[in-house]
């Protein structure tokens, strides 16, 4: 997708906002009434963000605003704009998969991989304001997020891992 151009049409109940996504910048058109999961899955074609109770219950819509973690269900894009927003395809660095998310997958912390992206984001602020958690901060830094297929054990143990390989430890 073209970044430059506007996705829709603006309508009287549309307003035009700027969303930056992952550092690129993206006019839109939206109802004043979407919320930001909708138009980044639907306008802008970043369908890592999942939906999965449109009631921050679950986290899987999380995303990072100006660097912190936010139920994107509930957040109306509208809010959004001007503001830096970081999704789970801003993570790795072109095919090179940020250490958060490799040491995910080789901890078996991914099963049917719906609640990923969202433990992925509020593991990474975590690690953005707490470098060094304990596995007791880890488990409060995800508690926004929920998982039934895991069992938590392997995704607390790849957000402990990061932690220490980022910090050279």
């Amino acid at each position: 997708m073209n970044p430059s151009s506007p996705m829709s049409p603006s309508s009287p109940m549309s307003q035009q906002i700027n969303l930056t996504v992952n550092g690129m910048t993206w006019p839109v058109a939206v109802e004043t009434s979407r919320n930001l999961c909708s138009v980044l899955r639907t306008e802008i074609g970043l369908t890592g963000t999942k939906e999965g109770c449109d009631d921050c219950e679950c986290g899987a819509c999380m995303v990072l605003l100006d660097g912190q973690p936010i139920n994107s269900c509930s957040y109306l894009a509208a809010q959004a704009d001007g503001r830096e927003i970081t999704t789970v395809e801003g993570l790795a660095d072109g095919d090179e998969l940020h250490p958060l998310q490799r040491n995910i997958l080789s901890a078996g912390g991914v099963q049917c991989g719906f609640c990923t992206p969202g433990m992925l984001m509020s593991a990474y602020a975590l690690l953005d304001r707490n470098p060094e958690p304990s596995i007791e901060e880890i488990r409060i830094g995800l508690s926004g997020n929920l998982c039934r297929c895991t069992g938590y054990a392997r995704i607390l143990t790849a957000v402990h891992e990061t932690a220490v390989e980022l910090n050279g430890a």
